[in-house]
């Protein structure tokens, strides 16, 4: 086995991806060399994920199970959310972790690995300090993640919003915004790269520039990528907050074909009672008012959002009116979670005292009527022509996403034929399921 080895596993959400792909980099530039089976590698590195619970006890099955396998030669890094939060708890859980570090000191990956490889050390090394520089120390990595010819690129880290029920702020601290400068940089270098489609990320994309004195930061950042980056032919947006997206966001968004006419934006409920409990935005009138003018400014215009069922508190009659908001609304992606009750978040006051036979019943009811949605939805396309960027080919059938479709979490388009993987191509859709679409290569889509 080589010394100057790791294998470095990412669990939770893109903006985690991200900054796995970072510590990555640091340790290639450091001379490391990455590899696919862990038992090749003199590091093992798990980039964890602690938002719900669920991701917890995924973080914990896969640091055991590295830990009992981990071989005398090898060192186990706990990295990420679920260090960040809680700590020593981590290295109590899993026998075997020889050093923690948190998600704001990703960029320290190299240093820690140094310390722990000058052993021995008879408990794990800490490395947890509270620093304000995340974001801004990055150790002059490229803040994205890359698949194919998609990227995620981060542009904030951290969140300044109260939702009640969220850890994040705990995990993340507050609104960190990238520079601008260093986001088109990024850009720029993703494009000499072949990546075609950017989606921009952060806990909330929508707040980019406040703590830089900025209003309408998000807008001003698309206003200068497309100027910069004019060959991108995909920009898109996730993560926006309710309320914050403003009139220059939407006009800046008609009017730059590059900027995707897709939204993603949480609203988690639709009742302004349940909403006001989890400390969200409850002016549900906003929602409509916003959501009209950007489908009159995009007629195209793909709107995803998600929801919590079973919010402590939550009535049949609060519930009801999230289906009928759906109902009337017609979203295009709807994800939907069951609540998880987290220690240390303001609703942990409230308790879980919705049983989970209830929450799986409501979780149930909201993803049949967004089920039926989504199929007339996506029947409206069959026998239009999209741009679809194709990713894969396999047994006679190529496989895409259009400008419906955010990378992992929205559906696919499935093509008769062989598409060059990496290039948007013309598709003839021929068919709709409830959340795919099937169709055909236009002329000049073959290869």
């Amino acid at each position: 086995m080589k010394q100057k080895t790791f294998h470095l596993i990412s669990l939770g959400c893109a903006k985690n991806t991200v900054d796995s792909d970072s510590m990555a980099q640091l340790l290639v530039q450091d001379g490391f060399q990455p590899m696919d089976d862990p038992k090749d590698a003199s590091v093992l590195i798990v980039n964890t994920c602690g938002f719900i619970g669920s991701a917890r006890e995924e973080s914990y099955s896969v640091l055991r199970e590295l830990a009992e396998q981990k071989l005398p030669d090898q060192v186990l890094i706990a990295a990420g959310c679920l260090t960040q939060r809680y700590g020593r708890e981590v290295a109590l859980q899993v026998p075997g972790i020889d050093g923690i570090l948190g998600t704001r000191r990703w960029m320290d990956i190299v240093q820690l690995v140094r310390q722990i490889r000058q052993g021995p050390h008879p408990e794990p090394l800490y490395h947890l300090p509270d620093s304000p520089t995340v974001g801004k120390d990055e150790g002059a990595t490229i803040r994205v993640s890359v698949a194919g010819a998609s990227a995620y690129l981060k542009i904030a880290d951290g969140c300044r919003r109260p939702c009640a029920f969220c850890a994040i702020p705990l995990i993340k601290g507050t609104t960190v915004s990238r520079a601008m400068g260093v986001i088109i940089k990024d850009a720029i270098q993703l494009k000499a790269t072949g990546v075609c489609e950017i989606n921009l990320i952060a806990q909330d994309t929508t707040d980019y520039g406040h703590d830089l004195g900025m209003k309408d930061g998000l807008a001003i950042l698309l206003e200068k990528l497309t100027g910069e980056v004019p060959d991108m032919e995909w920009l898109r947006i996730m993560y926006a907050y309710p309320g914050y997206v403003t009139d220059r966001l939407i006009d800046c968004m008609a009017s730059n074909a590059q900027i995707l006419p897709y939204l993603d934006m949480p609203l988690q409920h639709a009742h302004p009672d349940t909403l006001k409990r989890m400390h969200r935005p409850a002016n549900i009138d906003w929602v409509h008012k916003t959501l009209a003018k950007m489908r009159a400014a995009l007629p195209n215009l793909a709107i995803r959002t998600t929801f919590i069922v079973g919010y402590p508190g939550e009535t049949e009659a609060e519930f009801q009116s999230l289906l009928d908001f759906v109902a009337e609304i017609r979203f295009d992606r709807v994800g939907t979670f069951k609540y998880s009750f987290e220690p240390g978040t303001f609703s942990e006051s409230f308790g879980d005292p919705i049983p989970e036979e209830v929450k799986e019943e409501r979780y149930q009811r909201l993803m049949e009527t967004q089920q039926n949605i989504s199929l007339q939805i996506n029947q409206g396309f069959v026998g239009k022509t999209l741009d679809v960027l194709m990713e894969g080919y396999d047994n006679g059938l190529s496989i895409g996403r259009s400008y419906r479709d955010a990378p992992e979490i929205d559906g696919l388009v499935i093509v008769e034929g062989k598409a060059k993987p990496g290039k948007i191509v013309p598709v003839q859709i021929t068919g709709a399921m409830a959340y795919d679409l099937t169709g055909t290569l236009r002329v000049g889509g073959n290869i």
